[in-house]
Parts: C-alpha cells; sequence; structure tokens
C-alpha cells in the first residue's frame, strides 16, 4: 500500500422521511481500520460533480439501504414491501460505470451486491419472504455484529484465497437478493438455501460484493476485517 491512505468514497444512505443523508459509523470504521480514509458522497447523479468525486478516491464502497429498483432489470414493483430509491439508483449506475470504466476498486455490501448484479444485467428476488421462502435467517434481529447463518465459501476463488476456509458464519439482514447472477460475475459464497452470499468481477482488479454486513461484524469478526482490508489494499495499490 502507499504511504498515502487511500481515499475511499461512500454511498451516502438517505432517509426520504426527514429529507436527509446519514451514514452508520462501522462503514467508516471498517474502512479507516484498514488503512483507508472514508468519505461520503453528496447524493447526485449529475456526472460532472460525480467525476469530479470518483477522480480523487481510489476505492468506492457500495453500502446497503434501499431496495434496488426492479426497473433496471426489467421488472415491475412486486408488491408493497420493496421500497426503492430512484435517486440512489441513478447516482450509484453512474458511479458503478466510472468506477469500472477507471478499474477503480469497488466493495459492495448487502444493497451494493444487489444493485452491482441488476445493474450488470442480473436479476433480484424483489421479496424473499414470498419469492424465496427458507428457514435461513436472512432478516436477523438486533444484535447485528453476530452470526445468522454459514455460509459456503466456493473453491478456487479470491474470497476462498483471501479467507483459507470453506465456510463462515455471516450476519444477515437482507429483503433482497441475487436471482439470476449477471453474465460478467462470479460467486464466492452460498448460503444453504442456495443464495448468492458473495461475489466478484473478474474482469475488474478488484469489484467484490457480499450479502452480509461487515460494517457490523468487523468489530468481532476477523474474516470482515480481511475483506475491508483487501478493499484498501486494493485501492492503495
Amino acid at each position: 500500500m502507499n504511504a498515502e491512505r487511500p481515499l475511499i468514497a461512500v454511498m451516502p444512505l438517505f432517509d426520504q422521511e426527514k429529507d436527509s443523508l446519514w451514514m452508520l459509523p462501522g462503514y467508516f470504521d471498517g474502512v479507516a481500520e484498514a488503512g483507508g480514509v472514508p468519505i461520503m458522497l453528496p447524493l447526485t447523479a449529475d456526472e460532472a460533480i460525480l467525476g469530479q468525486c470518483l477522480e480523487v478516491c481510489r476505492g468506492v464502497l457500495f453500502t446497503g439501504g434501499h431496495d434496488v429498483s426492479p426497473a433496471i432489470y426489467g421488472e415491475t414493483r412486486l408488491n408493497d414491501t420493496v421500497c426503492c430509491c430512484g435517486e440512489r439508483d441513478d447516482m450509484e449506475r453512474a458511479t458503478l460505470r466510472f468506477a469500472i470504466a477507471r478499474d477503480k476498486a469497488v466493495l459492495g455490501i448487502c444493497r451494493g451486491l444487489q444493485f452491482i448484479n441488476a445493474a450488470l444485467g442480473g436479476s433480484l428476488y424483489q421479496d424473499l419472504p414470498t419469492q424465496h421462502p427458507s428457514p435461513v435467517d436472512h432478516h436477523q434481529s438486533p444484535p447485528y455484529d453476530i452470526p445468522a447463518h454459514d455460509v459456503r465459501i466456493i473453491r478456487e476463488t479470491p474470497l476462498a484465497e483471501l479467507l483459507d476456509r470453506e465456510t463462515l458464519a455471516v450476519n444477515s439482514y437482507h429483503h433482497q437478493a441475487v436471482k439470476a447472477l449477471a453474465p460478467k460475475l462470479q460467486a464466492m459464497a452460498v448460503s444453504s438455501d442456495g443464495l448468492i452470499e458473495a461475489l466478484y468481477r473478474p474482469a475488474s482488479r478488484f469489484l467484490w460484493a457480499v450479502q452480509w454486513h461487515p460494517e457490523f461484524s468487523h468489530k468481532n469478526d476477523p474474516a470482515s476485517r480481511t475483506i475491508f482490508r483487501r478493499f484498501v489494499e486494493a485501492a492503495g495499490s
């Protein structure tokens, strides 16, 4: 890693009721503890503004939050449980295009994984309880820094190489999930009920995403800290 700590652009969280931007400290803490400098971007799809911000950042963190609009993968909204944020979808489309074109390091978390998959040509289960009912707890109750279920890490993937293990206990709090994997992405971990829990883009220097929440679990889980560290190392290289 370069002596200078790499700037990491973090997607803002948006509270529509309060019309306010906010941030969970775990995203910033995970990046900072791994050696990066996190900065939250403004909520905008203006490519000139985003370009100016992203040009100085070495990595991009796609955070959790709202459901991804089904319009991105050519579907209509399934039911009232699907709560989207068009501003985030528009912003993150532009951001992902920029990041891939310039081969920035990218890490997606929860919605981040779902958005990356949808934006690159995959599809999602819009509402897991109705479309993919399962005994696996994908929507745990607090506290969120403890494991809810195990995932199987797929052999000969970058995640397997990094963690050197076959299974991982993860926390889990999500409403949507990958249904069809985007053509240029590959799975790195799956849950026992068949959901993709981690993925990557082989053509990118570093574009990973996980369905679980290292922004919570990094406090007591070495694997979560290792993932943050690998992301920041890729951004700084």
